[in-house]
Formats: structure tokens, C-alpha cells, sequence
């Protein structure tokens, strides 16, 4: 049993919230809340062993866990299990022992949860980051994108998971970061440049196609990831990607949605085009070491909590609904 610190409001709790169709029916209702930082406060002899943990360690919990059955699972790609057994999104709370979210004050870790052991000392709104923001990118850009030193990297959106992702991009060691948004991202762009963005580019006072060329000296980008949730954005990166270049695309669109693709430019192009879904093991480690490091002042990424009853209010100020608030990053402390 784990204590909840901290919880994360991501976008997918918005989308929730909203009804927003996804890639199965919610089984509701649902205790949401997947981005988990806390306590362990009960544990048994085989967990313990099992983790690595015991009762007063500090923990991070993965988004995804797995039924451990299913063929994905035996391939130990247990993001994509079958039965999608995910932490506040796709196990309803009527489901025994009923604590499957952490907008909540305590979270069932089940025997196949995703559990890592983090530093006492480690600041909440630090760990809170750890699987479902810095994982993220580090998967998405390393992993999956295969990004190396030398590259220059593009980055559609100032949110958290682009931020993550400048931080990400700058360890690998990417010659050239850029990072577009609006206007109304002036906080983002500030904070792009702490974590080692090069290059800021405004998409509504310049062109991001011919700032790109004027950068790269015409080549364009070797990989473009798109985190606006914008329909713009895939269409825009198969602009700014160069020949052969790679497009990462972890954003969700909506299910029912479809975006115009001009595919013979990734035909002539040969662009290799990705999906990229969530964190894994594989990522969250080297996520945890690039936090522990303190290189990075993480930290300010948050920037709205909120207490557990006022969990409706959180949501909907990540979601934009509250007029005069403009959050990066918002969280819930039980």
C-alpha cells in the first residue's frame, strides 16, 4: 500500500474528465491519477523482496503494469497489454481492492506494478515527473526516436513533455534544440532556455518552416516531435523534418479525429513517421539517475497544487477552462 504525496494532473485526465473518446470504453467509475509519487506505508515479505522495498521508502509507480499473460506481456511489452491494466485510466474503482488511482490518499500496488525506490531527499514535484514526463521523453526521443549526438532536434510545443523532451535532447547530445509555440508561451520559452533549448521559434511571428531552414542552412530537422495535440502539428512536422528524418508523434489527436496528411512528402522524403505511447522500465531508470542528479531544476515545471478535494478545480484549470491561470504543470497533494 502506498501513501500518496503527490499526484500529477495530465493531459489524458482532461480528456477523461471530458469524455473524450479513446482507444477503449472507460470502465467507470474510475479513481483517476497515473503520474504517482509517495510512501510505502504497508508491504508484505514478497513484495518487499520482489521491489527492492520496505515500509518508509519513497516510491514512483508506473502508469502501466500488465496482466503478464497476454502475448505482449510475454514479450515484456506490457504497455500495450491487452487488458490495458493502467493506474487511474482503465481499472474501475469497483474493481477489489478498489484503490486503482492516486487522486487519492493511498494506492493499491498490485503484484505486477512497475514500483522503483527513489532518494529520500527527493523533492515531490521532482518525483511526481519522474515516469510520466522525463520517461516519456526519454523513451520517445532515445528510445524509440533514436535521436544521437549531433542531431538537431525539434520540438512542437512548450508544455511538460516538450520541456522534458529539451532536457532529453541536450543529454544525448543534440547539436541544435528548437522549440516552437505561441506567443501566450513567453514562461515556456523561459524555461526551454534553462533546460538548454538553442533556438525559440514564435509560430505566429514567424514562419517555423523557413526559421528551420534559416537554422539548419536548408537541411531542416533530423527528428521532429510533435506534443501540441494540435492537428497542425503532424502536418507542420513533415515540413520541418529533413530527407529521411524521423517524425515522433506521442500526442493524442482524439479518436475521432482525422487529420489530412500530404503522404506524398513523406513518401519522397522517406520520412519514417512514429507513434510513441508512454514510459516502460527501460526508460524510467535512466529517468530516475537524470533526477537524482539535480542538473536540472525540474522542480519549476510545477507550477499549480492543488489539495485532494479540489482535485475537479485542478483538472480543470490543466485543462484551460480557468480564465487568468496558464499552468505548465499542475498536481494534487492528498
Amino acid at each position: 500500500l502506498l501513501r500518496v504525496e503527490m499526484v500529477g494532473v495530465c493531459g489524458s485526465d482532461v480528456g477523461m474528465y471530458r469524455g473524450k473518446p479513446t482507444r477503449a470504453p472507460r470502465p467507470y467509475p474510475i479513481i483517476m491519477g497515473h503520474e504517482i509519487f509517495g510512501t510505502i506505508v504497508d508491504i508484505g515479505k514478497e513484495a518487499s523482496k520482489r521491489w527492492s522495498l520496505r515500509q518508509g521508502d519513497r516510491a514512483i509507480v508506473e502508469y502501466a503494469f500488465g496482466c503478464g499473460e497476454c502475448f505482449y506481456c510475454r514479450e515484456g511489452d506490457y504497455i500495450h497489454c491487452d487488458k490495458m491494466l493502467t493506474y487511474g485510466s482503465m481499472i474501475s474503482c469497483k474493481d477489489p481492492p478498489h484503490l486503482w488511482g492516486a487522486y487519492s490518499e493511498y494506492l493499491y500496488l498490485s503484484p505486477m506494478a512497475k514500483v522503483h525506490k527513489v532518494p529520500e531527499n527527493i523533492l515531490p514535484e521532482v518525483g511526481v515527473l519522474i515516469c510520466a514526463v522525463l520517461g516519456n521523453a526519454i523513451r520517445w526521443l532515445q528510445m524509440i526516436g533514436g535521436v544521437k549526438k549531433g542531431d538537431t532536434v525539434v520540438i512542437q510545443g512548450p508544455g511538460q513533455q516538450g520541456l522534458a523532451a529539451v532536457i532529453v535532447a541536450k543529454e544525448i547530445g543534440a547539436k541544435k534544440v528548437i522549440v516552437t509555440g505561441m506567443t501566450r508561451d513567453k514562461i515556456r520559452f523561459e524555461l526551454a532556455k534553462t533546460f538548454g533549448a538553442d533556438e525559440i521559434v514564435d509560430v505566429e511571428k514567424d514562419d517555423p518552416v523557413l526559421r528551420v531552414k534559416e537554422i539548419t542552412s536548408g537541411r531542416m530537422a533530423d527528428l521532429v516531435m510533435d506534443v501540441t495535440g494540435n492537428p497542425k502539428g503532424p502536418i507542420m512536422a513533415i515540413d520541418l523534418v529533413k530527407k529521411k528524418g524521423t517524425v515522433i508523434l506521442p500526442g493524442l489527436y482524439g479518436m475521432d479525429r482525422e487529420i489530412p496528411l500530404v503522404l506524398d512528402k513523406v513518401v519522397y522524403k522517406e520520412v519514417r513517421m512514429q507513434g510513441a505511447f508512454s514510459h516502460d522500465f527501460q526508460s524510467v531508470q535512466p529517468a530516475i539517475r537524470l533526477a537524482e542528479s539535480g542538473k536540472y531544476p525540474l522542480e519549476k515545471m510545477v507550477t499549480h497544487w492543488f489539495p485532494l478535494e479540489e482535485a475537479e478545480m485542478a483538472v480543470k484549470v490543466a485543462g484551460g477552462e480557468i480564465k487568468g491561470e496558464d499552468p505548465i504543470k499542475v498536481v494534487i497533494v492528498p
